[in-house]
């Protein structure tokens, strides 16, 4: 096949594209290229939208409820993991609004989407415990949906493939808040109890 024969071709195809890109225009960014089942889509990633806002609330809640000696360092980290899970939640409303569904923030219903769960923690340790086990739910959840997606949807594949790589920090973020912590209070519970001074008799 010769240039010319090539790039006819291909402007055959450019004017079909022109054509289809005419109708329904209403649909937006989703076009008949698009090879996923749309409602599911929807669905599965308000699911991960609630994930988010979760996250979002019990980051929040841990952020103003660490205490203790060592405290100030966490919430810290509590409070930008909160503000990280917010732009991911944004990013999935966005997607959606995209593909021509609406985002479900409705409260009534957001724990019972959420795949991760809102555990408030009796104390510190515990606080980052819960935030770690809702980050490997998070980790292993959207995994499946990134494989569920694959090349039916290749835009929300790479949002959730971008989620995923800062959940998987989080993740390791955490753990090392847990050995951090735990090498702390034992060095604490190791260190002799000074020793008061006895009053002199006068």
């Amino acid at each position: 096949m010769s240039t010319s024969e090539r790039q006819g071709s291909f402007t055959a195809d450019i004017e079909a594209i022109r054509q289809r890109a005419r109708q329904h225009i209403e649909n937006g960014a989703v076009t008949e290229a698009y090879r996923g089942n749309r409602e599911t889509v929807i669905k599965v990633l308000n699911e991960a939208l609630a994930t988010e806002l979760v996250c979002v609330l019990r980051y929040k809640r841990h952020h103003y409820a660490a205490t203790g000696i060592h405290a100030q360092a966490v919430a810290d980290e509590f409070l930008e993991h909160a503000k990280e899970e917010q732009d991911h939640a944004d990013m999935i409303a966005e997607r959606i609004t995209q593909l021509g569904g609406d985002p479900d923030f409705n409260p009534e219903t957001l724990a019972k989407r959420s795949h991760s769960e809102y555990v408030e923690g009796k104390n510190l340790s515990d606080m980052i415990r819960e935030d770690l086990v809702a980050e490997r739910i998070a980790i292993e959840s959207y995994s499946e949906i990134i494989r569920y997606l694959g090349d039916n949807d290749p835009t929300s594949r790479r949002v959730m493939e971008e989620i995923l790589a800062k959940e998987e920090e989080h993740a390791e973020d955490l753990k090392t808040l847990i050995q951090t912590l735990s090498q702390a209070e034992e060095k604490m519970r190791q260190e002799p109890s000074p020793e008061w001074p006895l009053r002199r008799a006068s």
